[in-house]
């Protein structure tokens, strides 16, 4: 009798017409599977519901889009060239772009030129670009407490591990910084100096000469992220790090058209000492090739015709009547007792409820009302704060932020 399967294997059931179960896939990646979602966007999900008013994501307003002046410079960028506005480019991007993106550093106090640029789809992806080129699994990388959120993921996601930096209300401490540096020997510190988020707060200027010291002295890259630092409403400009002695070649700077523009356009730009920005156009070779070529050589086109500081001057003045608005109404929207910050510019306030009180809790009542906010403690590398809160002022006009802010009343 000729050999055959017994009855209960798959290759007998399929004989017999039996339906066999398929073997799961692989499993995905440890990085994925071990890394949580943004809380921000979770909630902007919940945000999206008719009617709510929302100071949880940091959105620009979008009646201030010049979007007349931006289909302008698109209906240009076609008129000049659209077989170059339609072709694949360079990965660092287009020359002229890189060489107005140089000029409008040049005028803020930071010489540079187009060769030190390459231009990123969105400033997001020059996090990626930096941390792609620099960091490998179980490298340390340094955050101010709290940070950016996305940040935390990007270098959770590399396999970095994460280490706080002590902060006050104005940012970095620089000893602080020393005494991490030499113990656990980094290869990064990121930080947001100016308006940063989640805090708003921005770090003075000899504090910002003291990091770039403690970068030369011990040996590590510095990451700026810069997003918000043409939305000023008080107090003066400061120098970025890379303007201080000892951080030129060791700084790379993160800037956006997001908060100037719109965001929907995904420009940014890296400026990098010269060997880094090798890497990070590598990177990008393999990320995406290049950013949209239409986009950028729309941006030059608006950034040739139509007055970026005359428009961003009036976003200003809008931010800043509703900024004005939600401090002016915090005290009678949060429980007696909380206290929060007076940012000079950006997108964000930072309050902190009094003992006994949850963020997270008073969110799910604030949502049942129509008004939400971001609970401060995911942005915490290590030891989360449940009292905080990010209260976002720029989306809404100021007689909706009233409104959202009665609603917030307990």
């Amino acid at each position: 009798m000729p050999a055959s399967a017994p009855a209960s294997t798959p290759a007998a059931a399929v004989a017999s017409g039996g339906a066999v179960a398929p073997a799961p896939p692989p499993a995905f990646a440890a990085r994925i599977r071990t890394t949580a979602p943004s809380a921000v966007r979770e909630i902007l999900a919940v945000t999206a519901q008719p009617g709510m008013i929302s100071f949880a994501g940091g959105l620009p307003a979008p009646e201030l889009f010049d979007a007349e002046g931006l289909r302008a410079a698109y209906d240009s960028a076609f008129a000049r060239s659209a077989r170059r506005a339609l072709q694949y480019s360079t990965t660092e991007g287009s020359p002229e772009l890189r060489a107005a993106v140089a000029a409008r550093l040049d005028r803020q106090g930071l010489a540079t030129t187009g060769d030190e640029l390459l231009i990123t789809t969105g400033s997001q992806q020059g996090l990626g670009l930096i941390t792609t080129a620099l960091i490998e699994p179980g490298d340390t990388v340094l955050v101010e407490n709290p940070t950016y959120l996305a940040a935390l993921q990007g270098f959770r996601l590399a396999g970095a591990r994460v280490v706080p930096v002590p902060c006050d209300d104005q940012g970095i401490l620089p000893d602080a910084l020393a005494e991490l540096v030499a113990r656990e020997r980094p290869k990064l510190l990121y930080t947001i100096p100016t308006f940063q988020n989640p805090t708003g707060r921005t770090l003075p200027a000899g504090r910002r000469a003291e990091i770039a010291a403690v970068a030369a002295r011990l040996g590590l890259w510095l990451l700026e992220d810069d997003p918000y630092g043409d939305l000023r409403y008080e107090g003066r400009a400061l120098p970025r790090l890379a303007s201080y002695p000892g951080a030129e070649d060791r700084t790379a700077l993160l800037g956006s058209f997001s908060k100037v523009m719109a965001p929907g356009l995904r420009l940014g730009w890296l400026r990098a000492p010269a060997a880094l920005l090798r890497g990070a156009v590598l990177a990008k070779q393999a990320a995406d090739l290049h950013t949209s070529t239409v986009d950028q050589l729309a941006a030059v086109e608006y950034l040739r015709t139509a007055d970026l500081d005359a428009h961003v001057a009036r976003v200003r003045d809008a931010y800043r009547i509703r900024r004005d608005a939600l401090l002016s109404g915090l005290a009678a929207a949060l429980p007696a007792g909380s206290a929060w910050n007076h940012p000079e510019g950006g997108m964000f306030v930072w309050a902190r409820l009094p003992e006994g009180h949850d963020a997270t809790a008073l969110l799910r009542a604030a949502t049942s009302r129509g008004v939400a906010f971001v609970p401060g403690a995911p942005f915490y590398a290590q030891s989360p704060d449940p009292r905080t809160l990010r209260l976002s002022f720029t989306t809404h006009t100021s007689e909706e932020i009233t409104e959202g802010l009665r609603r917030l009343t307990p």
